[in-house]
């Protein structure tokens, strides 16, 4: 590798290789970062053109927002990647890793006037009180819009980002990913549970709000990313290449 982070580009590869399994890749777009300095100005990110499956730790990119020849050069990365990772980078401290995607279900739930993830089971009582929702969507991230986005994160673990899709922030790569595998999974279960047209039961505030407490203390998510690691060592050794 030319760079250092060999651990962190690991687990991004991991993540990536995860995220497409799971169906929520989207072509060659979406973008997974990780900050490696303590401003936030250097991380680690995808390059522009690859498929989330053919992703190896050897082709993630170091990118610095202090360079201004970045989006100049023959490996320049996206540009809405540049712009609205580069921004909560520097302003979220606890956005360490950035994980954005448009999966189905949370794509759809972005899609709707009510946007809020409604405490009905276990899984989706872990967000309660803990989403960003966007409600201005006005175009692609860049410039201002990327500024605007990193200021409505504020210290939430997701952004539920209106018309566009989900984005999660965390210290972790490991804690990231698992955050954005609970979250759609209980946006898929939101959805279906809409699709009954039956009237939904939700929990009380303080019975959603002590379940989500309890989802921080119960954090499984590093013996989550390990097995998953284990079963791409197994079916898929070239993520780490």
């Amino acid at each position: 590798m030319n760079n250092d982070f060999q651990k962190e580009r690991i687990d991004l590869a991991a993540a990536f290789r995860w995220a497409a399994r799971l169906n929520m890749h989207e072509a060659v777009a979406n973008h997974f970062s990780f900050a490696v300095s303590k401003d936030g100005s250097q991380f680690l990110l995808n390059p522009i053109g690859k498929h989330f499956s053919e992703i190896r730790a050897s082709d993630i990119i170091l990118v610095d927002t202090n360079d201004e020849s970045t989006m100049s050069k023959p490996n320049a990365p996206d540009p809405t990647a540049w712009a609205i990772h580069g921004a909560m980078h520097r302003k979220n401290s606890n956005a360490r890793c950035i994980l954005h995607v448009h999966p189905k279900y949370a794509t759809i739930l972005a899609c709707l006037d009510d946007k809020v993830m409604k405490p009905i089971d276990q899984n989706t009582m872990r967000f309660y009180e803990n989403v960003a929702i966007d409600y201005e969507y006005s175009g692609m991230g860049l410039g201002e819009e990327a500024k605007r986005l990193s200021m409505l994160l504020g210290n939430k673990s997701v952004l539920l980002m209106g018309n566009h899709g989900v984005l999660t922030a965390a210290k972790t790569i490991a804690r990231a990913f698992d955050d954005l595998y609970f979250y759609e999974k209980s946006c898929e279960t939101l959805i279906g549970a809409y699709q009954t047209g039956q009237k939904l039961h939700l929990a009380s505030h303080e019975v959603a709000h002590k379940t989500a407490q309890q989802w921080e203390k119960y954090d499984a998510s590093d013996l989550h990313f390990d097995a998953l690691k284990r079963i791409l060592d197994k079916e898929e050794p070239d993520y780490k290449n």
